[in-house]
């Protein structure tokens, strides 16, 4: 059996190597250590008693394999700082993946104090004469690599879910555009913890590009400062963002602004819940590819403000909605309504023109117009809301509201 040893580049390392002795009474005791740690742990640590039991074995094990770690260290002497790294690792790999996620890595740092703490009172015992100082300081120095290697486990679980978690993510994007049923919606928002906050909206920008993990980070990072629940996902070259508590989907764009790319950012419109967020995401999808012809939009601008492009570009939702919604509202008021927007589109937007060729005085085509704006919400009188409007009597007169 090879003698610990240490070298003199090392200035933290002790001057004499551990006898073979010590080394052998150590690793005889290894399972007793590792019991009187787990002891001490369900003394001390109230979340490690409630733990399940398969989970409480698991760090019987990883215990164990920490004393036989710490005696194969030791006798090493740690010369090799890769040696050192892999022998540390082999402590965590005694337990499945699954513990970085059921335990915490807060919790882990207080699982390896409470093994250091047991190491520092019991080992020292089986040193032998004058190397108790010795082996104190060496089971200080492996505490550190353990606490290392700690953290590479929990960075690469960090790694690997954030992977899955783009995947899944990305399935869910792609299922809200499918229109699949509500099934699969909540199965697969419940795998990535979503936690129901209505109402429900869908945001729609250009990707900032670069790499999908770092694109969804800074677009969580702003809903955390707005304090939004989002589940995000890359379809193409477009950022699709399903948010929770989207009172106002524009305002909620606007707290989300930092996480796109440049380029016209639309969001849908409300619904009660996930399960109807397909209807959102359809009609910001709709509004996204036919915001380039509005310059002038806004930056959010909201899914139905881009009615009569979306129209244009072959959206049937849109034109569905400009035909009942303020085709059909208007032709149900009656009054003259239609007939005073023909008029007045008619000429040039001219009051007294529009009274002369209804054969009425102006103020009852103003009253008539004011009426208009009541029902559609739409003014004849802005330019934007007069093309909409205009679009709409198109509409409703080729596809006529049954």
């Amino acid at each position: 059996m090879a003698e610990s040893r240490i070298t003199e580049s090392d200035p933290e390392a002790p001057a004499n190597p551990l006898q073979p002795a010590t080394l052998r009474r150590i690793e005889r005791h290894a399972g007793a250590l590792a019991s009187s740690a787990v002891a001490r742990m369900d003394e001390t640590l109230p979340w490690f008693r409630a733990l399940p039991a398969d989970q409480r074995s698991w760090v019987m094990l990883v215990a164990q394999a920490g004393v036989r770690s710490l005696v194969e260290w030791l006798r090493s002497g740690a010369t090799v700082a890769a040696s050192t790294q892999e022998i540390s690792d082999e402590v965590f790999a005694a337990a499945p993946r699954a513990l970085a996620r059921a335990i915490t890595l807060t919790q882990t740092v207080q699982l390896i104090k409470v093994t250091i703490d047991v190491a520092e009172v019991e080992v020292p015992s089986f040193a032998g004469k004058g190397e108790e100082d010795l082996l104190l300081r060496a089971i200080l120095r492996f505490s550190r690599e353990i606490a290392f290697s700690a953290a590479r486990v929990y960075a690469r679980a960090a790694e690997s879910r954030g992977a899955w978690d783009a995947r899944l993510q990305a399935m869910l994007v792609d299922a809200l555009l499918r229109g699949d049923s509500s099934d699969v919606l909540a199965s697969r928002a419940a795998a990535l913890g979503w936690v129901d906050s209505p109402p429900v909206a869908v945001v729609v920008g250009r990707s900032p590009g670069g790499d999908i993990t770092a694109v969804l980070h800074a677009l969580y990072r702003a809903a955390r400062r707005a304090r939004l629940e989002v589940i995000g996902g890359l379809h193409g070259d477009r950022l699709v963002a399903v948010v929770g508590g989207a009172a106002d989907p524009v305002a909620t764009a606007a707290a989300l602004r930092s996480g796109f790319g440049d380029g016209p950012i639309v969001a849908g419109p409300s619904v009660p819940t996930l399960e109807q967020a397909a209807e959102s995401a359809r009609a910001a999808l709709a509004g996204f590819r036919a915001a380039p012809a509005w310059p002038g939009a806004p930056t959010p601008v909201a899914a139905d403000d881009l009615l009569p492009e979306r129209a244009l570009a072959g959206d049937l939702d849109a034109r569905r909605k400009l035909r009942n919604d303020v085709y059909g509202a208007l032709a149900r008021s009656g009054g003259g309504l239609l007939e005073t927007l023909d008029a007045f589109f008619a000429a040039g937007g001219v009051l007294e023109s529009a009274a002369r060729e209804l054969y009425v005085h102006p103020n009852t085509v103003r009253y008539r117009l004011r009426r208009v704006t009541e029902v559609t919400a739409l003014s004849p009188l802005d330019g934007r809301d007069a093309f909409a409007l205009r679009l709409a009597l198109s509409i409703g007169r080729l596809d006529p509201v049954t």
